[in-house]
């Protein structure tokens, strides 16, 4: 396939260009209530071709691997891009040099998720269902759900890069639920990483998964509901990694600072506590299986370590080759695209605080007063970092002891105001948001985390 891409590339009268070919395959399990809802397996596979020319890019894709139907794509996304070029007011200046691959790339897998059978797949996500359900008479229904993507792309470019990357993502979920009066009451847990069946299962194993679930949710029936303020609080590693990505990584976008983020003006100011070094990285840093693993970026870019906040200064973006070149920064391997139809823009990989030198114990005993805040939910961040996000339970700090439970509460405020707030930070680090997905107009499979974190932020309750 990469003679069939270069010939295509070649054919082209162009300033640059690139073409992808991958091939996907899917499963999809899920059983609720004791029932299954979902088997699915599936192949997807065609080429994305990316034109520049003239300023202005060009793309266009095909669901077949015929090299003619290919060249038409081709040919195609040349002649958007000249269509484009004379609409288009703000042109592309051209495209950093970059790291660029050349050669095959795996994800490190343990346990090839091809050698595990969909029977047992689906075994495992029925049995892990029906123990959630059998922890205790108060959980009246449970969910649970595994998702697998194995990937295969081949790329070259007319600047001559190449490469042949082999990659592969499960997603483990469940979710118990319990009734208080009226009000639901659901206890979660997940894993998502990079890698293969026996690194999703590496920390605890499904059932254990299935159980911690549960018995999260018969905890949290009895917690009260919380009066709410501005609080002393430890956030756990989901929540660090959360804030990281949604309220942060996002504004640091390449794209979006051009478009008059918030971080347009704080590069080289200070933004947090000196404690706070934040990156986003190709690699797994510190602990193995990050979701977020990404050895090569879909402009054939050698992905590396991005530090964006520095001991509490501002001090990158993240890049594509053209905001590169238009920053006058080097590429920092952040072109993703979910398909192959997708075009690659700037996306976030694993994005997390570098831990620090507390125990989380140590850390608790420290606090006068403040709550321990675990288990990041759903929320919204904007452009200008103010960020509110639900999280499933808190529980409060006395003298250095921990005590009663809440549910319901939520954490809100601006990052940088957050960060700057920090003054200590746990050793025990963790990945913790591998199970789900980034939006920004096409999926991206995404982490983050990073040690206990204590702050003060504003906390809510519902």
């Amino acid at each position: 396939m990469l003679e069939e891409l270069r010939k295509i590339i070649e054919s082209l009268d162009c300033t640059y260009a690139d073409a992808r070919y991958q091939i996907r395959d899917s499963i999809t399990i899920s059983v609720a209530k004791g029932e299954l809802e979902e088997v699915n397996s599936s192949q997807t596979s065609g080429a994305g071709i990316r034109v520049l020319k003239n300023g202005s890019w060009g793309f266009a894709s095909v669901n077949s691997p015929d090299i003619e139907k290919m060249m038409e794509a081709a040919k195609s996304a040349e002649r958007i891009a000249v269509l484009t070029s004379k609409v288009r007011k703000s042109k592309c200046e051209g495209l950093a040099d970059a790291d660029l691959a050349k050669g095959v790339y795996k994800t490190p897998v343990r346990g090839r998720l091809e050698d595990i059978s969909t029977e047992e797949k689906m075994k495992v996500v029925v049995e892990a269902e029906k123990r959630m359900r059998s922890i205790a008479d108060r959980i009246i229904s449970a969910r649970c759900s595994y998702n697998e993507i194995i990937d295969h792309k081949y790329f070259a470019s007319s600047d001559g890069a190449w490469f042949e990357l082999y990659d592969s993502k499960p997603e483990f979920r469940t979710a118990a639920v319990c009734m208080s009066g009226s009000e639901a009451v659901v206890g979660m847990e997940a894993i998502g990483v990079s890698g293969g069946w026996k690194d999703l299962f590496a920390k605890k194993d499904s059932l254990q998964t299935a159980e911690l679930a549960a018995r999260k949710a018969i905890k949290l029936l009895d917690a009260s509901h919380i009066k709410g303020g501005r609080e002393t609080v430890i956030l756990d590693p989901g929540l660090v990694g959360l804030i990281s990505h949604e309220a942060v990584g996002h504004t640091v976008e390449a794209d979006f600072v051009r478009s008059g983020s918030v971080a347009k003006d704080l590069l080289g100011k200070k933004v947090a506590s000196e404690l706070v070094t934040l990156v986003d990285s190709g690699m797994s840093e510190h602990v193995p299986g990050a979701a977020g693993t990404l050895l090569i970026d879909d402009e054939g870019v050698i992905t590396r370590r991005t530090e964006l906040i520095k001991d509490g200064i501002m001090i990158g973006y993240l890049h594509d080759r053209e905001t590169a070149k238009f920053f006058g920064a080097k590429p920092t391997g952040n072109a993703r695209a979910f398909g192959y139809s997708d075009e690659p823009i700037i996306r976030m990989r694993n994005t997390y605080i570098e831990p620090g030198d507390w125990k989380l114990d140590d850390l608790i005993k420290d606090t006068k007063h403040g709550y321990l805040l675990t288990g990041a939910l759903n929320g919204e961040a904007d452009a200008n970092a103010e960020f509110m996000f639900a999280i499933q339970a808190a529980q409060e700090i006395k003298d250095g002891e921990l005590g009663k439970l809440f549910r319901g509460v939520t954490i809100s405020g601006s990052a940088f105001e957050v960060l700057s707030t920090v003054d200590a930070i746990s050793k025990e680090f963790q990945w913790d948001m591998g199970s789900g997905y980034c939006g920004k107009g096409q999926l991206a499979k995404v982490d983050g985390g990073g040690g206990y974190l204590r702050c003060k932020t504003l906390l809510g309750g519902s």
